[in-house]
């Protein structure tokens, strides 16, 4: 309406009866940094060093590629140790190859089995690189800066970390730990034991627990969340895997070979076995391979095609090698959990809400954990002097393979025990923060105080019918605060400032069920 009147005449004037409302910010977006076999964007510009968000596997493998080749080298075992792989009478072990092996794919496809929604990767290196240089540390640590620019990240995972050195992996942990905690307060990070995979031996030298506890530190515990052990995966399939996963054929060779000569088969059988193993070593693209009595240029197509079908005649004439390619893909799909978690908590979050607890959940394409944990053994785990308390992943019977934990690593404090408290408070917070904006400026009076006092209680108060917040009824499960003499002094509103209190009573999962049972008398 005009600010004067002064023409007669009818004039509408409309004013607004409600005040704004908070929207809830997304709660389960995480942000992998690891190394990928290509980095492009859609316009095929590098990516490298660049957040981009996907928002399913496919996705994944337009920007960044597939999996990376592991290979793994095939050793004779000493004696008295137990092998991988016996061929021969003869044990081997398997142990990956150096600059061989990358975390990340694998893990995003963990992630989305779990239930994965929108992710953001950040590729810091291609497989070239690794198999030129290793992993580096620094790569990774740099690859996290590029998200402080990016406010939707919930979760912070390097899986790749894992392959560093020790004392790499701590220094990557740690700053994790201060980009969750410190610099950004919105996200937490989600972090595995290094060498996972191993029992506990209780010893302050070699326990993984113990290390890990001490490679975490003692700053940001609240927003840091760690998982032991290692889960044994479904992941990588069959059709995944053939010998060009093993470094050093001549070795493979000589132990089907032996394998062979020891057994019964008749001599033409052993001749025509030891011809398709002597088959294994296919010229390098570019070089020659005789067809048909004839010498052909091989291609990568013609290379490719005379691998699978090598793997699929070996498979089904040697028996030691059938074993030593189910021993290959299950050391592949050994992985850490925090990727499932991760997933874990998108479909907690989609189904419950981000105030429920990401625990008593199956994960999904897991067939088992690394290490067998008992109740027992849980108890260091979950609760310990120094408060850094580390989820377990246990297997129960007829049950499957379940999460049982949910707790930060800072588990000694009242305030931030569980995972579900701090994620919901970070959800409270960036989603008031943003509606909160819509006021700065405006005048520091009653009636904005109202309209934020308002804005807020709506908000909470439709979180405590949804049992985000405990209580048996609104103003038992929270307070808003804002006024002049209630949050503020004039001071305050001549320098500007106001000031709203919001006090909430988050929900905490019962972690301890405790049932007393007490005979009762007869009366009849």
């Amino acid at each position: 309406m005009p600010s004067t009147l002064k023409t007669p005449g009818v004039y509408i004037e409309e004013k607004n009866a409600f005040p704004n409302s908070v929207v809830g910010i997304p709660t389960a977006v995480p942000a992998f940094i690891g190394y990928t076999e290509k980095a492009v964007k859609s316009g095929g510009k590098s990516a490298l060093n660049q957040p981009v968000i996907i928002t399913s596997l496919a996705e994944y493998d337009t920007h960044f590629g597939g999996a990376i080749k592991t290979k793994y080298t095939l050793t004779e075992a000493e004696e008295g140790a137990e092998g991988d792989f016996t061929s021969g009478g003869t044990d081997y072990t398997l142990a990956a190859a150096e600059k061989t092996e990358a975390l990340l794919y694998n893990s995003i496809r963990l992630f989305y089995e779990n239930g994965g929604g929108a992710a953001w990767v950040i590729s810091v290196g291609t497989y070239k690189e690794v198999a030129d240089g290793g992993i580096q540390a620094e790569k990774l640590t740099n690859g996290i800066e590029p998200l402080v620019r990016e406010l939707e990240p919930t979760m912070l995972l390097i899986p790749d970390a894992l392959l560093l050195e020790h004392e790499d992996f701590t220094s990557v942990s740690k700053a994790m730990l201060q980009h969750c905690g410190y610099k950004m307060r919105n996200r937490v990070a989600l972090l595995d034991v290094y060498e996972g995979y191993k029992q506990r031996t209780y010893d302050e030298e070699t326990d993984v627990i113990t290390k890990f506890r001490e490679d975490v530190g003692s700053d940001y515990l609240d927003f840091g969340i760690g998982y032991y052990p290692w889960i044994k995966t479904t992941v990588v399939q069959n059709s995944e895997v053939n010998y060009e996963n093993i470094d050093n054929l001549d070795k493979l060779q000589e132990a089907l070979k032996a394998e062979v000569t020891n057994s019964s088969m008749k001599e033409e059988a052993k001749t025509a076995v030891n011809a398709e193993i002597d088959a294994v070593l296919v010229p390098e693209v570019g070089g020659t391979i005789t067809v048909n009595e004839e010498d052909v240029t091989v291609t990568k197509e013609i290379k490719e095609k005379t691998i699978r079908t090598e793997h699929q005649k070996l498979l089904s004439m040697s028996p030691p090698y059938k074993e030593l390619m189910k021993e290959v893909r299950e050391k592949m799909n050994l992985l850490p959990p925090a990727p499932a978690m991760a997933g874990v908590y998108t479909m907690v979050d989609n189904t419950r809400g981000v105030w429920k607890a990401p625990a008593n959940v199956g994960l999904a394409s897991t067939v088992g954990a690394a290490v067998s944990i008992t109740h027992d053994e849980q108890e260091d785990l979950n609760v310990t002097l120094s408060g850094k308390s580390v989820n377990a992943i246990r297997s129960f019977v007829g049950e499957g393979v379940k999460v049982w934990g949910a707790r930060t690593l800072d588990g000694n404090s009242q305030d931030w025990r569980y995972i579900n408290v701090r994620r919901t408070m970070i959800f409270l917070e960036q989603s008031i923060k943003a509606a909160a904006k819509a006021y700065v400026f405006e005048p520091n009076d009653a009636n904005t105080w109202v309209l934020m006092k308002g804005m807020l209680s709506n908000f909470l108060n439709n979180l405590w019918k949804q049992g985000a917040l405990a209580g048996s009824s609104p103003g038992e499960a929270f307070q808003v605060l804002v006024g002049l003499g209630e949050t503020m002094t004039s001071n305050d509103i001549l320098d500007g400032i106001m000031r709203i209190t919001v006090k909430v009573a988050i929900t905490r999962p019962a972690e301890f069920i405790v049932i007393t049972f007490q005979q009762k008398m007869q009366e009849s």
